[in-house]
């Protein structure tokens, strides 16, 4: 029985076309979307791997619509549990 390719549409570096799916894209196109975007800070496919590291497209992604920095909401003073 011949072997079976590993499953890569889980994990840490999915296969260009999982991530494609991830961001509703069609596959086919994905690919002159990626060049673009590489230049704008995409990750590219580690060679090593053979794909991306999904957490840092995910931080791309965050950073590209303005997610990357989350803060706190201000206090708004000491607490009175005696009030309650």
């Amino acid at each position: 029985m011949p072997r079976r390719p590993p499953h890569r549409d889980q994990g840490l570096f999915p296969c260009e076309a999982e991530i494609a799916r991830r961001l509703s894209q069609e596959p086919s196109e994905w690919a002159a979307k990626a060049i673009v975007l590489e230049r704008d800070g995409l990750p590219r496919v580690d060679p090593l791997m053979g794909g991306r590291y999904w957490p840092s497209v995910q931080a791309y992604w965050n950073r590209r619509y303005g997610l990357s920095h989350v803060e706190a909401p201000a206090l708004d003073g000491q607490e009175n549990l005696d009030a309650l």
